[in-house]
């Protein structure tokens, strides 16, 4: 698998989708799914990725900093 595909799964895994079936991924939970496949990455570089893959998303972090957390669309298999 190449390193581009397991950033991908990483953030595939670390989606949440809640009661209404939006989709929802915090920066936390993408940099531990990182750190589980060997791909490390700080806070601010992941939401570097999310913020230049992902086309559409909405932060809707409740505090400041870098653990935020996106609204994001369902990205498919």
């Amino acid at each position: 698998m190449s390193k581009d595909d397991e950033v991908w799964t990483a953030f595939r895994e670390a989606m949440r989708r809640d009661g209404t079936g939006q989709c929802t991924v915090s920066t936390r939970d993408f940099v531990a799914q990182l750190e589980q496949r060997n791909s490390p990455h700080t806070l601010r570089a992941a939401n570097t990725w999310i913020e230049m893959h992902i086309t559409t998303f909405k932060d809707i972090s409740l505090e400041p900093g870098d653990c935020r957390v996106f609204q994001v669309p369902a990205v498919r298999d």
